[in-house]
């Protein structure tokens, strides 16, 4: 059984890889935008992805592993990607 989530659900520690980028529903620009830039900065489809760190206060931002990188994101940036969390 394999768990498919928002990345902006998971929990510290909680590693997947990327199924889905944006909502593929084009009708608004700024989510266009968003998800240029996620692309960008390595959140690709088939991306390995680790939430390593939470913030303080209403857990946001996020830190995560993005396969060699590290990245911060609010949350609701992150709720615009879809990830399938490994086996634990």
């Amino acid at each position: 059984m394999t768990d498919t989530i928002k990345l902006s659900q998971a929990r510290r520690g909680d590693q997947g890889v990327i199924t889905q980028v944006g909502a593929h529903c084009h009708h608004q620009g700024e989510a266009v935008e968003l998800e240029r830039r996620l692309l960008e900065l390595g959140f690709v489809e088939g991306a390995h992805v680790e939430l390593l760190h939470e913030g303080l206060f209403g857990r946001d931002p996020i830190a995560i592993k993005v396969d060699d990188m590290r990245v911060a994101l609010r949350r609701h940036e992150a709720a615009s990607l879809t990830i399938r969390l490994d086996a634990a």
